[in-house]
């Protein structure tokens, strides 16, 4: 193999002293400048992208994200296994914030990778891979018999208007960073190792968090401007996780440490809702606009007053959005969420801005998503708001081992 099929991008950016830093700290410039990349927490540090779950559930909640679902070209049960090990290896690079593939300074052949994040430092990448429904329906494939029972095509909802160009797919990659082009890279990459193997179905680009992972995490706010995701699991809730949201006995054996991935855009009509009173905001979604706190309450992570009335009247509404979602009114189910602000320009139809919420969940069982949604979708006050236009379901393995690569279990 010739000497420059072995630089990565860290040695490449160190040889042109961008990785000053890291050689100031003595011998083994790359070795240092790598184990500063993974310690730094401050957005521009390294996630580990094998371990016994997926790097990008549990891991606190990035900035950015670029989440894409793809259609399987190809039947052929190799073509496929080539291309979960192929999509493996890139995403551990890119994660560890190396090239993907090799550098090739041959002028006539394309680069491997397409050097967007050449000068960048991971940004806590992480790369999320899940199986949808419909890669079990090609029968050249045989999955059918390995298919899990609650891998079924969520059910029509309650004020659903999904559009089937921005719904489903057989494959998805949930790229998250604090740097968007970060993310961007490892969405585009994967896409091209892929070509001719997969097609990009339909894809999505977030901005802020609209949820909190971690307790290290204050509560973003959404574009309604309100505190969402007060109440969400948080990944040091060790017994949460394992109850609500890591796949156990129940199977199937290439499913356990897995998760559930449930993806819904959801179109908020902003117009409509920055002309409601604050009164009416608050009334709607049950809590104070700018503490955050319940009605009624003055500090955000106060319990909520379900039973509390006020002149005979509850003080949190019989239609609001904290009610109808909360853990007490849902037969104590939970999940967890780590969906994104999205905008992608104007609704030139009506002149409004087609801006909103890609709501992202994981759990143990798409049962509990579709209990909690049935209840918002019939009830909700802020339907009046809302719309779902985008829905899918994809089985998320667990993670994978040095060697392996994601989904073994299923494919191997």
């Amino acid at each position: 193999m010739p000497p420059h099929t072995e630089i990565t991008r860290r040695r490449l950016l160190a040889s042109a002293g961008v990785g000053a830093v890291a050689v100031g700290f003595g011998g083994g410039g790359f070795l240092a400048g790598h184990q500063l990349a993974e310690a730094n927490e401050d957005g521009t540090g390294a996630v580990p992208f094998y371990g016994e779950h997926q790097a990008g559930i549990a891991t606190a909640a990035q900035d950015r994200l670029h989440f894409a679902a793809f259609d399987l070209l190809s039947e052929d049960p190799a073509e496929l296994r080539e291309l979960m090990r192929a999509w493996t290896v890139a995403a551990a690079e890119a994660s560890a914030g190396d090239m993907v593939g090799n550098v090739n300074d041959v002028p006539l052949a394309p680069p491997d990778d397409t050097g967007e994040t050449v000068g960048l430092l991971p940004s806590r990448l992480t790369v999320t891979f899940g199986f949808g429904p419909s890669l079990f329906e090609k029968p050249g494939l045989g999955l059918a018999a390995k298919r899990p029972a609650a891998l079924r095509p969520l059910p029509p909802l309650p004020a659903d208007e999904l559009n089937p160009a921005e719904s489903g797919g057989d494959i998805c990659v949930q790229a998250c960073s604090d740097d968007p082009q970060v993310a961007f890279h490892a969405v585009r990459n994967l896409a091209r190792i892929g070509r001719g193997t997969v097609a990009m179905r339909w894809s999505q680009l977030g901005f802020g968090r609209t949820a909190s992972t971690s307790r290290s995490q204050d509560t973003p706010r959404n574009l309604m401007g309100m505190k969402d995701g007060t109440a969400n699991i948080r990944a040091e809730d060790s017994e949460a996780m394992e109850k609500f949201v890591w796949v156990g006995n129940e199977g199937p054996a290439w499913m356990r440490g897995g998760s559930y991935l449930v993806a819904r855009r959801i179109r908020m009509l902003l117009e409509v809702w920055d002309r409601s009173p604050l009164l009416d905001q608050e009334r709607t979604i049950g809590r104070h606009k700018y503490s955050g706190a319940p009605l009624g309450g003055s500090d955000e992570f106060e319990p909520l007053p379900l039973e509390a009335k006020r002149n005979g009247h509850p003080v949190i509404p019989p239609d609001a959005h904290v009610r109808l979602a909360s853990a007490k009114e849902n037969d104590g189910a939970r999940i967890l969420r780590r969906g994104y602000s999205f905008t992608d320009g104007v609704d030139e139809s009506l002149g409004e801005l087609e801006a909103g919420l890609f709501f992202i969940s994981f759990q143990r069982n798409p049962e509990q998503f579709v209990a909690i949604q049935r209840r918002l979708g019939s009830m909700d006050a802020l339907n009046e708001y809302i719309k779902h236009v985008g829905s899918a379901l994809f089985a998320v393995p667990p993670g994978a081992a040095p060697g392996g690569y994601v989904g073994e279990g299923l494919l191997g």
